[in-house]
């Protein structure tokens, strides 16, 4: 079986419902999935997500990107996490894509918020970080945050980057962007992660794998991701389906309960 680490599938791109999702889940042997907070305003529907089906849980964050409603504060991040169904603080980070770094000081402020919620909530985060990976190590060293632990979601970064975050205990997790013929780095760094540090995940509705490029993502299509991931390795599919696995359940411990 395969488990989706990270999806947004209370997004508005699946309006016709979770039913035909989780169907299409179980006829790829992916048996759950982490449905990701980027806001605090929706939130509840995220959370509806999981309480209602036992294989979804729910994270609990505002990402980097969102510049507008409610800003988290740590104390109202922990109230929210002791919701048994969330399992993660995030999705967090820093995001310097569209932004130059003297422009985004509230990142780095509401990542820390972060991190240190996630150290009082003992709970692991998801982390987001794209053209800032020097200030979202920097930032991870500074607050502790191997103390909580977490994922470097969707990773897109070299080899350097994998390692500096392992050895602050973090997982590396690979999205669709591994089946891409341009992604000629990213999958030499793929090799390189041992399968017991390793995650796989959509990041649906975004980024499908091959052969599903240009389309609309999936949770049923994290089954591509593991299946390169074990091309790339050149183990068998079984072992990286049942290693991710086991690895999301040793990081994301709330969701064995």
């Amino acid at each position: 079986m395969f488990i989706d680490s990270h999806c947004h599938i209370d997004f508005p791109d699946f309006n016709e419902g979770i039913a035909p999702l989780l169907a299409n889940m179980a006829a790829a042997q992916v048996s759950h999935a982490l449905c990701v907070s980027v806001n605090l305003e929706n939130f509840p529907r995220v959370l509806a997500l999981a309480e209602f089906h036992a294989n979804l849980f729910a994270s609990v964050g505002v990402h980097p990107d969102h510049d507008e409603g409610c800003e988290p504060t740590m104390e109202e991040l922990v109230a929210l996490a002791t919701h048994p169904r969330v399992v993660a603080i995030g999705e967090t980070g820093l995001d310097y894509y569209r932004l130059k770094r003297e422009e985004v000081d509230w990142q780095r402020a509401r990542f820390r918020t972060h991190i240190r919620a996630a150290r009082a909530a003992a709970k692991p985060l998801i982390i987001h970080t794209r053209s800032a990976a020097a200030d979202t190590l920097a930032i991870m060293a500074e607050e502790g945050a191997a103390a909580a632990g977490g994922v470097m979601h969707c990773f897109t970064e070299n080899w350097e980057v994998a390692e500096t975050a392992m050895a602050m205990g973090f997982f590396i997790s690979f999205s669709g962007i591994v089946t891409f013929k341009s992604a000629k780095d990213l999958q030499e760094v793929a090799r390189r992660v041992p399968l017991e540090r390793l995650l796989i995940e959509t990041d649906s509705p975004y980024l499908a794998p091959v052969p599903h490029r240009g389309r609309r993502n999936e949770p049923a299509y994290v089954r591509h991701v593991a299946e390169q991931i074990a091309s790339l390795k050149g183990v068998p599919l079984e072992d990286v389906a049942a290693t991710s696995s086991r690895n999301f359940f040793s990081l994301f411990a709330a969701a064995s309960r």
